[in-house]
């Protein structure tokens, strides 16, 4: 009736530290394990996301036929968001989102819905008064140095993000410089021949 694979409905029977139960059938209910609730929320228990008595779907994932236990999960009902991250945050991307979290070891950046990020305490940026002053729901911008689907880890940088743009101003600048200089060279260039054209009529 409920093959691996298919889609059930059911009222949230019991939550508890490990899992939510849900009630697939008379007497029968199935486990939604806390590691298959979902693939991005950050959640210390279930209740937090789920109420008893609310009414959910979740993929059948195995059957214990003898004890008549279903396993089952919600996050499977969509895609694993992690499985394309190396591809969509390529290292040396340039990110921007809300700092989500602040702890002693740095801060985790929102790059997309669910998705976050770490920039390191290492990797912050070189103004220490700038960085002290930032609060969870400040937008940052930082470039990607770590992505991982297998270890579902983004390691970004603002320090390195700042080298980058510095590099790059001092490129624009070296560019004019020498597009000023070359101009400055046609002028004198220009210049001259005129003269020498003068004196060539002037000696004819």
């Amino acid at each position: 009736k409920y093959p691996v694979g298919s889609v059930i409905e059911g009222k949230i029977k019991n939550i508890t530290d490990f899992g939510i139960f849900i009630g697939i059938d008379e007497g029968i209910d199935g486990l939604v394990h806390i590691s298959d609730i979902s693939w991005t929320k950050r959640f210390k228990h279930p209740s937090e996301l789920y109420k008893k008595g609310q009414v959910v779907q979740a993929k059948v994932l195995f059957i214990d036929k003898d004890n008549e236990r279903f396993s089952l999960s919600i996050k499977d009902l969509n895609p694993n968001p992690w499985q394309s991250i190396d591809q969509k945050f390529p290292v040396g991307a340039t990110v921007t989102g809300p700092i989500t979290n602040i702890t002693d070891f740095g801060l985790f950046v929102e790059v997309e819905e669910g998705i976050e990020g770490l920039v390191h305490i290492s990797e912050m940026g070189r103004d220490k008064q700038r960085m002290a002053a930032l609060k969870v729901g400040d937008p940052i911008k930082a470039k990607v140095i770590h992505s991982s689907p297998t270890e579902r880890r983004i390691g970004l940088s603002i320090r390195r993000l700042e080298t980058d743009e510095e590099q790059s101003h001092y490129r624009d600048y070296l560019h004019g410089r020498t597009e000023a200089t070359s101009n400055l060279g046609d002028i004198l260039r220009e210049t001259l021949e005129e003269s020498e054209l003068k004196k060539m009529k002037n000696n004819g």
